[in-house]
C-alpha cells in the first residue's frame, strides 16, 4: 500500500480525458496539397512554434493540426500507434501541418518529455513515436522500483529527480540508442528554461475553453470535440478538407 502511494505521488497520474464538449468543426471543401521544395519531403520538414510545440510539415499548409499530448497517457500512445502513419501521409501531401504541444502531467512525464525534446524538432517526432511504442516497458520499470527508493526520489528537488527517473525508467539508455548521449540528456534534464516552457504549455492548455485533457486536437485553432482516437479525428480532418 505504501509503495503504491509513493509511486502515485511521483506519477501524479490524472485521467487522460476530463470532460466532453459540444464544439463543432465547420465543413470545408477539399484543399489542394503542395509540392515540397526540390530535394525535400514535408515529413522531414520541422520547426518550432511560438507556443513551444514542434511542427512537422508545410509551414503554409491550409490545414493546421495541433495535438496536445502526454507521454504518460495511454490514450495518446494508442493514438500514436494508429494515427501517426495516416497523419504523415497527409503531411507529405503538403495540405496539413502537424504540431505537437506537450501537456506534462507528472514527474515521469516531464522526464520523458525533456529527453524527447533534447535534440530539437528534427528528431522529436521519431523519438515521440518510439517512446509511445515502448511506453508500457518503461512504465513497468518505474513500477518495479522498491518502495524506499520511490520515497527518496519523491523528496528530491526536480533537478535531481528527473535524472534519477531517467535512469530507473531506462529512458537514458533508450535515448542514447537514438542519438541523445548521456551528457546531452543530463543537460536537457537540468534545463530550467525548457521545464518552464513545458509548464507554460500546460498553463495555456488549461485556460482553453473546451480543453479536455490528453490527447486534445485543434484544427485551424478550433478544438475538435470527442477526438481522442484516430477513428474520431479522421472524419474531422476530412470535414476540414483533408
Amino acid at each position: 500500500m505504501k509503495k503504491t502511494a509513493a509511486l502515485m505521488a511521483i506519477l501524479a497520474l490524472a485521467a487522460c480525458k476530463k470532460e466532453e464538449t459540444n464544439t463543432t468543426v465547420a465543413a470545408s471543401a477539399p484543399v489542394a496539397g503542395a509540392t515540397a521544395p526540390a530535394g525535400q519531403d514535408w515529413t522531414t520538414t520541422f520547426a518550432s512554434s511560438p507556443e513551444g510545440g514542434f511542427i512537422m510539415g508545410n509551414p503554409n499548409a491550409p490545414i493546421k493540426l495541433v495535438e496536445y499530448g502526454s507521454l504518460t497517457c495511454p490514450h495518446c500512445a494508442e493514438f500514436s500507434e494508429k494515427g501517426t502513419a495516416p497523419l504523415k501521409a497527409l503531411v507529405q501531401q503538403g495540405k496539413l501541418s502537424w504540431e505537437f504541444r506537450n501537456y506534462v502531467r507528472d514527474a515521469v512525464d516531464t522526464t520523458a518529455t525533456l529527453i524527447a525534446r533534447c535534440n530539437g524538432p528534427a528528431s522529436y517526432f521519431g523519438m515521440l513515436e518510439a517512446m509511445y511504442a515502448a511506453q508500457a516497458s518503461w512504465f513497468a520499470k518505474i513500477q518495479a522500483v522498491p518502495q524506499a527508493q520511490l520515497e527518496s526520489i519523491q523528496n528530491l528537488p526536480p533537478a535531481q529527480q528527473f535524472p534519477k527517473l531517467a535512469e530507473l525508467t531506462g529512458l537514458k539508455d533508450f535515448a542514447a540508442q537514438r542519438g541523445v548521449g548521456a551528457a546531452k540528456a543530463d543537460a536537457c534534464l537540468a534545463d530550467q528554461t525548457q521545464a518552464q516552457q513545458l509548464a507554460k504549455m500546460v498553463e495555456t492548455a488549461n485556460k482553453m475553453d473546451g480543453f479536455v485533457g490528453t490527447p486534445t486536437f485543434l484544427i485551424n485553432g478550433q478544438i475538435v470535440p470527442n477526438s481522442a482516437n484516430w477513428e474520431t479525428l479522421e472524419p474531422a480532418l476530412k470535414q476540414a478538407g483533408a
